[in-house]
């Protein structure tokens, strides 16, 4: 009975910190998952997880208490929220290309989130995510969290966000997310801006064209094709999104526990 007790306030804490991370991560926090499951996930991951993380000595309910579980749902929610930056690259990516098919004010309703969104942005967010969950990438996100443990202890009641590492490490993140979005993008960009290129010249040499009602389709057509041909090169450049983002959280997670000290 007395180690029942003294388990409750570590499975309260392991619990805040998965909730606080399903709430943000992609695929496990879109408004389309009901409520009940995710809490209920969560649940169940925090009762599997209490009897493999170790804590030293035993957390009782005082002041220092309130402490951790601000800490754990910090945790939770930066950890979720690096992994949805990287992911909103491809959405960004799709933005880029909306803005050169001439789709750029033709945003569509996301029923995950709720938020407006690309109309290609969310053709290509779509791929992304079968593949992240034909590759068990959802499974490596719940081991990230699961890990998260061995760089941040549960018992550990500070967290170095105002850390130079810290903030150079999330400066590095947001880079790299327009760096990816721009890799995926550029093929798409680079093709519609040479149909720019012939219906400018169209326009000069054969100025009884109306330019402007023809362009808009031919750019729209050039995409469609586009995109159908180089999809496949496109889901390799989010397999190394993915890459990324596993790196990224271990990365960041370590960053986070280590000592004040070692800055």
């Amino acid at each position: 009975m007395e180690t029942f007790i003294n388990t409750i306030p570590i499975f309260l804490l392991i619990f805040i910190r998965v909730i606080s991370f399903i709430m943000i991560v992609p695929i496990f926090s879109y408004g389309t998952i009901p409520t009940m499951f995710k809490i209920g996930l969560a649940f169940y991951l925090a009762y599997i997880m209490v009897f493999v993380i170790e804590v030293v000595d035993p957390i009782a309910f005082d002041g220092m208490y309130i402490l951790l579980l601000v800490k754990e749902i910090l945790v939770g929610i930066s950890i979720g929220l690096i992994a949805y930056i990287l992911i909103s690259a491809i959405q960004t990516a799709g933005g880029l290309i909306d803005f050169q098919m001439g789709f750029a004010l033709a945003n569509v309703v996301d029923p995950q989130t709720g938020a407006q969104s690309p109309i290609m942005g969310q053709y290509l967010y779509m791929f992304a995510l079968l593949f992240l969950l034909s590759v068990d990438g959802h499974h490596l996100l719940i081991d990230g969290i699961f890990y998260s443990y061995q760089f941040i202890p549960i018992d550990q009641s500070f967290i170095t966000f105002g850390e130079q590492n810290i903030i150079v490490m999330i400066a590095k993140i947001l880079s790299a997310m327009f760096l990816i979005a721009f890799q995926i993008s550029i093929p798409v960009i680079a093709c519609l801006f040479i149909v720019d290129l012939a219906l400018g010249i169209i326009a000069r040499t054969v100025p009884q064209m109306n330019i402007f009602v023809i362009g808009l389709p031919v750019k729209i057509l050039v995409g469609f094709i586009l995109l159908f041909i180089i999809i496949g090169v496109m889901i390799f450049s989010v397999q190394s999104l993915f890459d990324l983002l596993l790196h990224a959280l271990r990365d960041f997670m370590a960053l986070l526990g280590q000592p004040l000290s070692s800055s």
